[in-house]
């Protein structure tokens, strides 16, 4: 089953391997435990949010507008920091060594051939590319994505989606990636963290937290295209879908 209560998906004191979606064993890159966060002492946006990730995973996070997702990104990034990125993550290259790790990456994307142009002169679509190159070529730990493509139109997104999966795959890199849309999330996700808002309710405020987390079964050769043809999409975007209209305040 794709998706399970959330006390067996978490890491047991100690840790614990998981199972990745090919049946391998899974090492935890990162782990949370016990995250809190509340800006009024009685009433914390969550609490007791707990979930690791493995090495080259790509987690997505999904819930509703102010249950503490950026929170949780923000957390992961410690508020940390294409060619003024990495003159600042390598001060010391000369000029010849950061103008060809930069093409390597503009390459990656496919924007060789707009290398030379003015931010004015790009699309809403090639600026997005210029974002993926410039994150992959800091060559961070782990890419932190908050709805990286919410701007795009519907077919732009998808093909900018495509290009993202393709350069993970390649790369295999750790991301961990904030989404409201479903397809997306199913899209690229490994796994999927379902996120409640805090509720107050006749027993008094309850905070929100991870609900549950959802391990994707698809296929790792999907395309955003050909996604509503995988057997079992239609299950897990209803799942999910349910989450988010019916259980998505804590209770």
């Amino acid at each position: 089953m794709w998706s399970d209560p959330l006390l067996r998906s978490l890491a047991k004191p100690g840790g614990l391997d998981h199972s990745a979606t090919d049946g391998s064993v899974r090492m935890d890159y990162l782990k949370v435990e016990a995250l809190c966060k509340s800006y009024v002492p009685s009433k914390p946006v969550f609490e007791q949010v707990n979930f690791a990730i493995g090495k080259g995973e790509f987690v997505c996070i999904i819930g509703h507008s102010g249950c503490g997702k950026t929170t949780i990104l923000n957390v992961l990034a410690g508020l940390d920091d294409i060619s003024f990125a990495v003159r600042s993550r390598w001060p010391n290259w000369k000029s010849t060594e950061l103008d060809t790790h930069v093409a390597q990456y503009v390459n990656l994307v496919g924007l060789s051939d707009s290398i030379d142009k003015k931010p004015s002169q790009l699309s809403g679509g090639m600026k997005q590319r210029v974002g993926i190159a410039r994150a992959f070529s800091i060559q961070p730990k782990m890419l932190l994505l908050d709805e990286p493509f919410g701007a795009l139109d519907a077919l732009t997104r998808g093909s900018i989606q495509d290009e993202l999966m393709r350069i993970v795959r390649e790369t295999k890199q750790t991301v961990f990636m904030i989404t409201h849309d479903v397809d997306e999330a199913i899209f690229l996700a490994d796994r999927i963290l379902l996120m409640s808002n805090g509720s107050d309710s006749p027993h008094g405020y309850k905070a929100g937290g991870i609900a549950e987390i959802v391990t994707s079964t698809l296929p790792a050769d999907r395309t955003r295209a050909g996604l509503h043809h995988i057997a079992g999409y239609y299950d897990l975007r209803n799942h999910i879908v349910d989450f988010l209209m019916t259980r998505a305040r804590a209770s």
